[in-house]
């Protein structure tokens, strides 16, 4: 390794650290959910010494997603671009998920389970219609089935479903399973995991040096990346243009328990407003709520209502299910709905966030992504058009398509 301040280290620039506490890591991630975490073992694996500063690793809104990787299910009018990005993350997950088991010598919960969206009368049906028909133009793989279909795949639906949309190609993991086995990865990677807040990015002109700490403790740094979802608009010390323009999307979830060896369904099950993910072992998480209240996770009773009732019209059956879990999550948004993936404008500066609904199934992608990039390779052009520097100067953007 050349001496700080000169070269480079598989194309990752090491920042002079004068003024900063003596020799720091390659990499600093501040951020330990799905992203952050997957980025630092596939860094750690491509030879970067690499820590990861988060007080509580795994807990944030990656503890509180569902998992599903349902990018043709999921797709939204204006979203074309964000779609192949996401096609191209879900064809990496099946080897992902392998290399990640095997990795950490656990399971992840990966399975190709396939989505079934249904309506339950004849607007959702109508509904379901213009969906079909947008898929089908984006040339996607999609199957529309009429209501006995539905019934035949699924028969604990209820008897008023009008129909359906099958994707066959959908999967799902757990989402817990998933960031445990990331962090055991990471350490036998040789990660170092450093339980403390991210006060302030530590900036020497036009770049960033390191991270200080809660606890008064100045790490410095040749690289770093911000992977804190909702909260990396947060941390202090960048100048108001490098500020990513993340804010907290809330959501509220349900999880249900019945026997494994009677599951109510065997696919992911969706309406227009509400989802159902069966898990092998009869767990179900049922969600969920979008609403903009800031950084409240509390549950509220209006919400476990609707879901309860959305997802009673669709599979009667969670009625005689166990409730064992409410949970709330903060899902990081930007103005356009995309996420921030991609060198800042300050030097140093590497952004992984504002995945909005899709963190967990942009993982395999984004970590390829920021460790091509840090490797010396540049960032594949998949990637550009969700570079942060989009925002610079800009206040409101159109969705990205």
């Amino acid at each position: 390794m050349p001496p700080l301040g000169e070269g480079t280290v598989r194309g990752v620039n090491v920042a002079y650290r004068k003024g900063l506490p003596g020799p720091g890591p390659d990499l600093v991630i501040v951020g330990g959910g799905t992203l952050g975490l997957a980025v630092a073992w596939k860094a750690a694996g491509a030879g970067l010494s690499t820590q990861v500063v988060d007080p509580t690793p795994g807990k944030g809104a990656s503890w509180a997603a569902a998992g599903m990787l349902a990018p043709v299910t999921e797709v939204h009018y204006g979203e074309e671009r964000l779609l192949r990005l996401n096609l191209y993350s879900s064809e990496l997950w099946p080897d992902f998920a392998a290399e990640l088991e095997e990795a950490a010598g656990r399971p992840v919960g990966y399975r190709r389970s396939g989505t079934l969206t249904v309506a339950r009368d004849t607007d959702d049906n109508a509904a379901l219609e213009e969906l079909f028909a947008f898929q089908q133009r984006l040339g996607l793989q999609v199957e529309r089935l009429r209501a006995r279909e539905c019934r035949s795949l699924e028969p604990s639906l209820a008897p008023r479903v009008r129909g359906g949309i099958l994707v066959p190609g959908d999967h799902q993991v757990d989402n817990r399973a998933l960031v445990t086995a990331l962090r055991v990865a990471a350490e036998r990677a040789g990660v170092r995991f450093r339980p403390a807040a991210a006060t302030t990015l530590l900036v020497e002109g036009d770049r960033v040096r390191g991270v200080r700490l809660d606890s008064g403790e100045e790490l410095g740094c040749g690289t770093l990346v911000l992977a804190a979802g909702s909260w990396s608009g947060k941390v202090r010390g960048l100048p108001p243009e490098a500020v990513p323009p993340v804010r907290p999307v809330k959501g509220q979830l349900l999880h249900l328990r019945g026997p494994a060896d009677a599951l109510l369904a065997t696919r992911n099950i969706r309406g227009l407003d509400v989802y159902v993910v069966n898990r092998a072992d009869g767990r179900l998480v049922v969600g969920a709520s979008v609403e903009e209240r800031g950084y409240d996770t509390t549950m509220t009773a209006g919400a476990v209502l609707d879901l309860l009732r959305y997802a009673y019209e669709l599979l009667p059956g969670v009625t005689e299910l166990e409730v064992t879990e409410l949970t709330a999550g903060l899902r990081p948004g930007t103005p356009d709905n995309a996420p921030l993936i991609g060198p800042a404008v300050l030097e140093g500066l590497v952004l992984a966030t504002g995945h909005y609904r899709n963190g967990v199934l942009l993982t395999p992608a984004t970590a390829e992504g920021i460790v091509d990039l840090l490797a010396g390779g540049g960032l594949p052009e998949r990637f550009a058009p969700f570079s942060p520097r989009r925002f610079t100067g800009a206040t409101v953007r159109e969705p990205i398509s």
